[in-house]
C-alpha cells in the first residue's frame, strides 16, 4: 500500500465503522485511492463533485450513489451526510480533495463521520 492508502486504512477503515473509503482529486476528477473492492466510476466521481455545487438540491432530493438513492441528513459546502436504511455515506471536502466514506448496518454512523471529518481536517491543514 502507498502512503495515502495507508492513511485511509489507518484513519478510517481500521475504526471498524467505515466500510469503504475513497479519495477524489477534485480538479482532475479522479479517484486517487480506494480499496480494491470499492470501485467509484467516473460518472459517480462527477456526481460527488457536483453534489457540493448544489447542496440545496441534495438536501431536497438526496444523493444517488452506486445505484442507491441516499436520503440527505446534512449538506453544506464542506460535508454531505446521507443514509439509505441502515447504510450511509459521508462526503467531506477539503480545498482540492473529497473523501468518501461508507458505513453499513451495525456500524456507528457517528464514528464514520468523526473519523472522516478528522482526516479531512488533516488534509485541509496540509493544503494551506
Amino acid at each position: 500500500m502507498n502512503q495515502i492508502q495507508n492513511l485511509l486504512y489507518d484513519a478510517l477503515i481500521s475504526t471498524r465503522h467505515v466500510d469503504s473509503a475513497a479519495l477524489i482529486k477534485i480538479k482532475q476528477g479522479v479517484v486517487i485511492t480506494s480499496p480494491p473492492q470499492f470501485t467509484v466510476k467516473t460518472q459517480q466521481v462527477q456526481d460527488v463533485i457536483n453534489a457540493f455545487k448544489n447542496t440545496p438540491a441534495i438536501r431536497k432530493e438526496g444523493l444517488c450513489f452506486q445505484g442507491k438513492n441516499y436520503e440527505c441528513i446534512r449538506a453544506d459546502k464542506n460535508s454531505i451526510y446521507a443514509k439509505y436504511g441502515g447504510e450511509g455515506i459521508v462526503l467531506v471536502k477539503s480545498k482540492s480533495q473529497i473523501l468518501i466514506a461508507t458505513y453499513r448496518e451495525g456500524m456507528y454512523p457517528s464514528v464514520c463521520v468523526e473519523s472522516t471529518e478528522t482526516l479531512a481536517s488533516y488534509f485541509r491543514e496540509k493544503e494551506t
